[in-house]
């Protein structure tokens, strides 16, 4: 599915729309529609462990986003070699709103969200 990206995504701001391919049930592609090979993978947090965070007001509110909304979350991966040196932003999640085709990237509070990391190890939630 293709998402017009409402608010840029940090570091990639000409960014104006993305599509989300699955690669498994945690990973998914976020690709640029925009002729560019720009490119990322991202995580389902919610595999992985116990994340929860109010989404900006500013956020709803561009996404149009209401307690009846389909919404999904994702978070930028940061592939390493080896993989499980791979790691994952927790501080600045993707939000989905499925029902109108929009996205956007929120930032949060580090100091609201002391157990969320800016570059948590992937290795940290692998199954022993």
């Amino acid at each position: 599915m293709q998402y017009e990206v409402k608010s840029p995504i940090l570091g990639f701001e000409k960014t104006s729309k993305v599509e989300l391919v699955e690669i498994d049930d945690l990973f998914m592609t976020l690709k640029s529609c925009d002729g560019t090979d720009t490119s990322f993978t991202v995580v389902n947090p919610y595999a992985l462990r116990e994340y929860s965070f109010d989404v900006p007001a500013a956020i709803r509110a561009l996404l149009d986003i209401n307690e009846n909304s389909n919404v999904l979350v994702y978070n930028i991966v940061v592939i390493q070699n080896p993989r499980d040196e791979s790691y994952i932003n927790f501080l600045a999640p993707l939000i989905f709103n499925q029902d109108n085709a929009t996205m956007a990237q929120a930032v949060l509070d580090a100091g609201a969200h002391p157990d969320c990391g800016l570059a948590e190890p992937i290795k940290k939630f692998k199954s022993e």
